[in-house]
């Protein structure tokens, strides 16, 4: 990516970000209110201990090196089931729906919702989405003139069902993932072409998950205090459609605590841990960076079966204003076993960013995020904290 061309990036995001705030001033909160509905405002005026529920719906813009610049519609539902007061949070079920320079579609959401009291919690993923990917090779250390294009659409449907145990954020369940992987296409006589890894051509996993998740995070968009630890694994089989047989485990461990009670700022944690045996497709390998870890470097810049990541962030903000801007530093890479694991081979990212609060009452922010590796540096534009 040229120097100017980012320059032109960086005005165009910069005006997503600011120009509202600069020129409409207290319309802000009028144009939000535009986008949002409140399904059950009757029931709120007539019992006011019922939570406001919102639906916000709106047009959405992002940019990401994966994606150049992405337009379509986003929308948002939180809400909390009647009977739940301050002690459960509110659940979040976005769906985004968008189509991108690069000639991608994709519709995504990645859900998160309490029962009364967070009894249970029903989390997951439903993605669709056609995607062309660049391709490098297999390993940590391929060159950046291995680089093709190889296209594919992809269904990815994944629920969670987790019961409160033992303690109130402690819960533990189990759940399905069926990836499907399909209408494939690569580079006649390429990389992908000639090397050939399992399930190059399209694949479906399908598996049953168990799950364990610590969750005491004071907002789920934007938490300025808690710890969140999710630990999965699952077990795939030729069955139901399946192609292959592998096991997948994962964990994502985050933690955010204020820096002093003076101020809002927020110093945020981050590891990320996956790995894959057995006859596992190219699909499930673990994919190097992406906008939410590893900021700077695009999304399978490296390939390989393993991943270790992590990140510190410092996020700042200006008072009571709508603004505020983060830094962030990490490290991480692939590997194929952990006796090939080396500290030295470690990738740096770092980088800084922009914010500017969207909801102020659900501390929902758009994002620029400028991040950089190791010889690399992209721009990231979005709504929702990296993690």
């Amino acid at each position: 990516m040229t120097t100017s061309f980012k320059c032109k990036i960086v005005k165009f995001s910069l005006l997503c970000i600011f120009l509202p705030g600069s020129l409409l001033g207290q319309e802000v909160e009028r144009l939000k209110e535009f986008f949002t509905f409140y399904p059950n405002q009757k029931a709120v005026a007539k019992d006011s201990s019922i939570y406001l529920s919102k639906f916000i719906a709106a047009p959405v813009v992002s940019y990401s090196p994966e994606t150049d610049f992405g337009f379509g519609v986003g929308a948002k539902y939180l809400f909390k089931f009647k009977g739940s007061g301050e002690e459960t949070r509110v659940s979040n079920m976005p769906i985004t729906a968008q189509y991108t320079l690069n000639n991608q579609f994709f519709l995504f959401s990645g859900f998160e919702v309490f029962t009364n009291q967070e009894k249970w919690v029903i989390e997951g993923n439903l993605l669709f989405q056609n995607y062309p990917r660049i391709y490098y090779g297999i390993g940590s250390n391929t060159p950046e003139s291995a680089e093709e294009q190889y296209d594919y659409t992809q269904f990815l449907f994944e629920p969670i069902f987790l019961k409160q145990l033992f303690t109130r954020y402690l819960f533990i369940g189990a759940g399905l993932r069926y990836n499907h992987i399909f209408n494939t296409t690569v580079k006649q006589g390429g990389l992908i072409d000639t090397n050939r890894p399992e399930g190059f051509d399209g694949s479906t996993s399908m598996g049953a998950e168990v799950a364990a998740l610590y969750d005491s995070r004071d907002v789920i968009l934007n938490a300025q205090k808690g710890w969140y630890m999710e630990f999965t694994h699952g077990e795939y089989f030729e069955i139901l459609g399946g192609t292959h047989t592998f096991n997948l485990t994962r964990l994502d461990l985050r933690h955010f605590f204020k820096i002093s009670e003076r101020n809002n700022d927020v110093l945020a944690f981050q590891f990320v841990g996956r790995t894959v045996r057995d006859d596992q497709p190219f699909s499930e390998y673990s994919f190097f960076g992406s906008s939410e870890i590893m900021r700077g470097y695009q999304e399978g810049r490296f390939v390989d079966r393993d991943l270790l990541a992590t990140q510190v962030e410092y996020r700042k903000r200006f008072g009571q204003s709508r603004w505020g801007a983060v830094a962030f530093v990490g490290a991480g890479d692939v590997y194929s076993n952990i006796d090939t694991f080396k500290f030295k081979n470690l990738k740096p990212n770092y980088g800084a960013g922009l914010r500017w609060m969207l909801d102020k009452s659900e501390h929902l922010n758009i994002r620029l995020d400028w991040g950089f590796g190791n010889g690399t540096n992209n721009l990231y534009l979005g709504i929702a904290e990296a993690f």
